[in-house]
């Protein structure tokens, strides 16, 4: 029993005979007849009473004519869905965005032009910071990555540039920086500082270390947070002062100022759109494109 051999026997049923059926299903009235007799045979019974009048359904006829349209109803049902995967249209796309990017318009506007394009993509969002990120990737629990990473590249990730970031400082509001701002770093050597850990982000955390050993600047850390968000929260508590991406601006915490310093400004903090090579989601390499529509350059 084929799917052919059911929509002809569909078209009979509907059509009332074998000559108007031949015409809907563009056949000779010989071959549909003999498509109807090898079903018959096949399932070895009866489908129709022919008569001199016509044919009727036999009641095995209209058993199977029930369940045709039901099967071939699901055979359609399952080609628009598997093209829509194949082609992007549907299915889901998992994202890590590093926390203080998430309010990003950058990222922000990727995530909008995508949903306007491919409305029946679901996506999920793991606020994530940087490091957790790669291992995600890299095991393959994510299909994408908005993250920091090294120009040099990383071996089983592709990766597009997104945006350049730099740092800010943030103070606490009611703090005497956030009334006199502070020029230059030095000014801030006896300052306590809200630091992150390296684990969390290591190419930011290696980046920012080294642009201030080049300025031979050495922040007093007195407390930790294990993410950005965690950092502001501290500081706006007065518990000390941070330097941190521009992003975090993004999203304005009550109790803090944000300060820009030109020896800040001079750490170019590249954001990177990343995913593996060997993911082959169609909804993913529609995202992709999209990315590449308007991302300066590739690791």
């Amino acid at each position: 029993m084929e799917f052919r051999q059911l929509s002809y026997f569909v078209a009979v049923v509907e059509t009332g005979s074998i000559s108007a059926a031949s015409r809907r299903v563009h056949i000779a009235q010989p071959a549909l007849t003999r498509q109807i007799r090898l079903l018959e045979e096949d399932l070895d019974t009866r489908l129709f009473d022919r008569h001199a009048r016509g044919m009727r359904l036999t009641v095995a006829g209209q058993a199977l004519f029930d369940e045709a349209r039901q099967l071939l109803d699901a055979r359609t049902q399952i080609r628009a869905r598997l093209t829509a995967l194949g082609s992007g249209l549907t299915g889901k796309v998992s994202l890590g965005v590093t926390v203080t990017h998430l309010w990003v318009p950058e990222v922000a506007g990727l995530l909008s032009r995508y949903r306007d394009r491919y409305p029946q993509v679901a996506f999920e969002v793991f606020p994530l910071l940087s490091g957790p990120q790669l291992e995600r990737l890299r095991e393959g629990s994510l299909d994408a990555g908005v993250l920091y990473l090294d120009e040099t590249g990383y071996p089983g990730l592709e990766a597009r540039r997104l945006q350049n970031d730099h740092l800010l400082l943030a103070v606490p509001e009611r703090s005497a920086w956030a009334q006199t701002p502070p020029q230059r770093l030095a000014e801030l050597a006896d300052a306590d500082f809200v630091w992150g850990f390296r684990s969390a982000s290591p190419v930011y955390f290696d980046r920012m270390q080294a642009h201030f050993q080049r300025l031979d600047f050495h922040p007093r850390v007195v407390q930790y947070g294990a993410d950005n968000i965690a950092i502001l929260s501290m500081v706006a508590a007065g518990l000390g002062v941070a330097i941190l991406p521009a992003a975090s601006s993004c999203h304005p915490m009550p109790g803090i100022r944000f300060l820009r310093l030109p020896e800040l400004d001079a750490c170019s903090m590249p954001l990177w759109f990343a995913w593996r090579p060997d993911n082959d989601s169609p909804a993913l390499h529609n995202l992709i494109a999209l990315v590449d529509g308007a991302a300066p350059g590739s690791v």
